[in-house]
Order: C-alpha cells, then structure tokens, then sequence
C-alpha cells in the first residue's frame, strides 16, 4: 500500500478559502430579482444599535437556514469565514446574541413588513411561469415538540410524544409550483379547525388573477361546515376528508359498492351533516385486509374492510377523485424536509413573537430555494430537495483570489457540479430583473 505524507507543515489563518462558494449564486440570483434591495429598502424601524442594518440581520439570518446551520449558535462559524462575507456582500457577521435580540426586536415592528414582502415575491415569481388555469391549495397542519419552556408552548395533540409541549402551525402550499402560500404559527393545544377558515381566506386573497379558480385540498382536520360552505361561496372545488361520525359510518354498510380491480371498491352517496346548510357529496373508497399501513387509508376499520370518506364538490370519478386527493401526500414530504433540512423543528428563543418571525423567515427562506431551482439549474435538479442542492451547489469549496485588482473564485473541476454552476449562472445572467 502506498504511503501517505507524514510530514507536512499546518497552518492556520488563510483569509481566502471558504466551504460555501455556491452562496455567490445565491447572492447573484438574490440580486438580480431584487430581493436584496427590497429588504433593504421595505422592512424598516427603529433600531438603537445601527451597527447592522435591518435588511443585514434578515440577510444574516437567511443564509444559514439554507447552508444547514441548524441553530442561531452555529453560525459563529460565519464570523471568522471573510470569504463568505465578502461574496453575501455582508460588511461583518453578527454573534448569536446579536441575532436572538434581533429577532425579539423585529417581531412587533418589522414581521408584518417581513410578510407582504414575502406575498409580493410570491406573486411575482408566479407570474414568472404561466399561471395554470386553477391554483391547487394542500392545507395541512404539523406538530412542532418543544424542549424548554418557550412562550405558549402547551400541550395538546401530539402523536409522537404525547404530553410534551408544542407549536401547531397551520400551512398551505401551492400544489404545482410546491410554494408556500400562507401559514400560522400557533399554541400546541389549539385544534386543527381553529383558524382554518381564515388561514383559507388568506390564501384566496394572495390569488393573483381576479377570476382565477382554485382547489382546496385537506385531511379530516379541515372537516368543517363553516370552511367547506365559505369555499363553496367562491366558486371553489375541494376535496376533503370526511370525519366519520357515527351517522356517516353507518351509511357505510348499505351502500351499493363497484368493484374498480385492485381489491378497490367505490361507492357515493349524498348527506346533510347536522348544522350544514346543504347536502354534500361523499365518496368512499374500500379496500379489504390486510391493509397498507399508510394511516392515509386506515382512517377507519369496518368488518373485513377498510374505509377512507372524501366530501367535494369536485365532478370527477370517485376513482379519479381518489387519486387526486392521494396527490396531497407531496405536501407531507415538504412539512417533512422543512423540519429536516430547514430545522424548522428548532425554535430558536423563549419569546413566542422572535419564534414567529424566525417561523415566517424560515418559509421565506423556503421559497426563495424553491424560486432558484425553478428559475436557474438544470431541470435534473427540479425535484432536488435541499440537502442534495448543498451537496452538489452551495457547499463547494471556493478560493478567493485577486488577480490584476479583480477578483476571482477558484473551484475545483467537478463534472455534473461544474455543469450546474454554469448552467446556473448564465440563467441569472439571462433572467430579466
């Protein structure tokens, strides 16, 4: 076997190296949209300590939820890195104390600011790509457990570990874009329906075209009279699961069944919930055991047979209705990549407000990933999640240099990566402003 070096000199202090060279497309996509001139210039108020300005802290804040420092501590490895500061065009990084009180001092003032911000650049990137003829709504809620003893941090639903204290966010996602609409951080003992009606409203509000139609799409959660009729009065198609009550799971027996292959079995039926304004569609789906194990399709257990209820207003196939709704489970997988990828499972302070702002943040941050891969890499990258785009784009190792007063970075050949990174800076060299 061949021996390796023994004897090499180690020094420390090099100034020009950084682990995070592909945040120079990052900052040149950032720039080229406006984006870093909007936070600038459109989240403003007082502040004591100007060391920082506003849209520096947000920026500050921003960068490491998408370089994968999960916590406001980790990023003291930012401060000694000139090179990443140089290429974020950041003068100086701050300490993580500066950014917890940051994000307490924002959250009266500057998180409404932060919000329509986010809503314009949501509107503004739709209208980027052609807009379909209706926008698709996957509302879903989470569970966010907690360590400590975080401001309205309370008990409530919590399958994973039952008795410990918890956030509940609402959520909503555009279904073909995968965009975050709207979301509401909320105390872990408030209900699923509480607050769905207007988390739904707003998302209707954000609709960019007058006249352009939507779907809402949602688990039993969402199962109530007062959204479903508010929907219906839009002109709107949902498709939701129902809650079985006993009324329901009674009509579930006598219905005539059609056999579809598959062990799949369809039945509809028309019902007036107790306090509905109106009858209501219902299409069930039957499968016999022994049953999958997805708790998507064991809702409820009935003999030999397993039931899943849909309530819409949508005129499609009980089949097709099926598999329309089973096209939900996306937005599953993008809770499930921002708890991971994102850290949004780490609330960073004890302040409910500052722990709303870097919610908010967060989701931006979210979006912002998202509008970059559609907009500027290669199509093989569409469907990348965040970890593999650090893999392969943002966490390249770069050298800094300055030849003839210009200055240069310096990576390493790469092959597909290197493709990608060409790939993506002549897309933001191309993309109108």
């Amino acid at each position: 076997m061949a021996k390796g070096p023994r004897n090499i000199g180690v020094q420390f202090g090099t100034a020009s190296l950084t682990h995070y060279g592909g945040v120079y497309l990052l900052h040149r996509f950032l720039t080229r949209i406006g984006f870093k001139h909007a936070i600038a210039q459109e989240i403003r108020f007082l502040q004591r300590n100007h060391r920082y300005s506003v849209g520096e802290m947000l920026l500050a804040l921003l960068y490491p939820m998408v370089l994968g420092l999960e916590r406001i501590e980790t990023t003291q490895l930012l401060q000694q890195n000139g090179v990443f500061q140089f290429l974020t065009g950041l003068r100086s990084y701050p300490d993580p104390s500066t950014m917890r009180r940051f994000l307490l001092r924002v959250a009266p003032q500057g998180l409404s600011q932060l919000r329509k911000l986010h809503d314009r650049f949501l509107s503004r990137m739709l209208a980027r790509r052609r807009t379909p003829a209706r926008l698709i709504f996957d509302l879903d809620s989470t569970v966010l457990v907690l360590y400590g003893r975080q401001e309205n941090a309370r008990v409530g639903y919590n399958p994973s570990k039952p008795g410990r204290r918890s956030y509940y966010p609402l959520l909503c996602f555009e279904a073909r874009t995968r965009d975050f609409w709207h979301g509401e951080l909320r105390p872990g003992d408030v209900g699923t329906p509480r607050g769905a009606l207007e988390c739904a409203q707003a998302c209707f509000r954000k609709i960019p075209q007058k006249g352009q139609r939507a779907i809402l799409r949602a688990d039993k959660g969402f199962f109530d009279h007062k959204l479903i009729d508010w929907v219906e009065e839009q002109g709107a198609g949902y498709v939701i699961v129902a809650r079985l009550t006993p009324p329901i799971q009674r009509r579930l027996s006598g219905l005539r069944y059609h056999r579809l292959g598959w062990g799949v079995e369809t039945a509809t039926f028309r019902y007036q919930p107790h306090g509905w304004t109106r009858l209501a569609r219902f299409v069930v789906i039957r499968r016999p055991q022994p049953e999958d194990s997805s708790e998507q399709l064991r809702l409820f257990q009935l003999g030999r047979y397993h039931y899943q209820v849909l309530v819409t207003n949508l005129p499609l196939q009980p089949l097709n209705l099926w598999r329309f709704y089973n096209q939900r489970a996306a937005v599953e997988l993008i809770i499930k990549q921002l708890k991971a990828d994102y850290a949004l499972g780490h609330i960073p302070t004890r302040h409910y407000m500052a722990n709303e702002t870097y919610f908010h943040l967060l989701l931006l941050a979210y979006n912002l990933m998202n509008w970059f891969k559609r907009l500027c890499l290669p199509p093989e990258y569409q469907a990348a999640t965040l970890q593999s785009l650090r893999h392969k784009i943002l966490l390249m190792p770069a050298q800094l240099r300055r030849t003839h007063n210009r200055p240069s970075l310096a990576l390493p050949a790469s092959g597909s990566r290197e493709l990608a990174w060409k790939f993506a800076l002549h897309k933001i060299i191309k993309l109108k402003a």
